[in-house]
């Protein structure tokens, strides 16, 4: 809320309606008025408290309303600019992709296996697998919150049974996300046993500091590019903050088709 601009529309209402016999002040009659009497704006409040909190409520309204418009403004504005500036991720050969390597469409997302909310977007990102098929291919990045205790180990996991087979970690990825409530060590080496891996070289390799220096990318990257919550994703370079429904990705990829053909 602007307070000197709600505090100057009070004053005046609060003012005239003190001093009925004027028909208008002026801004420097008011200036002085409250300089000679500095408790008239105090009274006056406490005799108009009713007026007082709907002049207030009213404002904080509008400023509100102002607030969001901008926001808005703002947003549609960094989607447009992304369009012609899209981020570009770190993807080299040994980056882990799933799908066709050479599909139009890249999908990466900076997730936490804790998160709830990415647990949420785990099925929309399955659905856009299945929809574009060889056109669509998906990176998954690391960025573990503080808060959340197993979201750090469990992306060492993924990273240590990556190291003996990177299609087991595509499974040992979809395990964690549909079990979120068993996240932990004994959960871990289960999963990564029932998967055929060599438990106790996932646990070496899982402290090693190979594998922590690739998380430590991943959550830089997502910093760079804005991400401080997760999930956040982008879609061949536009960023997209948050769990959104799937129509979201189709009208950013129904965008981008129309973006390449002009």
């Amino acid at each position: 809320m602007r307070i000197s601009r709600t505090l100057a529309v009070l004053t005046t209402v609060i003012l005239t309606s003190a001093t009925a016999q004027a028909a208008e002040i002026t801004g420097d009659e008011l200036k002085k008025a409250l300089q000679e009497n500095p408790n008239i704006l105090i009274e006056a409040i406490k005799a108009n408290r009713k007026a007082v909190f709907d002049i207030i409520n009213q404002t904080g309204l509008e400023e509100q309303a102002r607030a969001q418009r901008e926001a808005e403004e703002t947003g549609r504005q960094a989607y447009e600019d992304a369009f012609k500036n899209p981020f570009k991720p770190a993807i080299d050969n040994k980056t882990r992709i799933r799908g066709n390597k050479d599909a139009k469409y890249t999908l990466v997302e900076y997730s936490d296996f804790q998160c709830p909310y990415c647990a949420s977007a785990y099925p929309t990102v399955e659905e856009l697998r299945k929809r574009h098929g060889n056109d669509l291919r998906f990176i998954y990045k690391h960025l573990p919150l503080p808060f959340h205790t197993q979201a750090m180990p469990a992306a060492q996991w993924l990273e240590a049974v990556a190291i003996q087979s990177p299609e087991k970690a595509w499974k040992f990825h979809d395990i964690l996300f549909k079990n979120q409530d068993k996240l932990g060590i004994d959960f871990f080496k289960k999963t990564a046993k029932d998967l055929g891996v060599d438990v106790e070289r996932c646990e070496k390799d899982a402290e090693s500091q190979a594998v922590k220096d690739r998380i430590a990318a991943d959550i830089e990257e997502a910093k760079q590019f804005g991400f401080n919550g997760t999930p956040g994703f982008l879609l061949n370079g536009i960023p997209v903050k948050g769990a959104y429904p799937i129509e979201y990705f189709e009208d950013v990829i129904k965008k981008l088709a129309a973006t390449k053909a002009n």
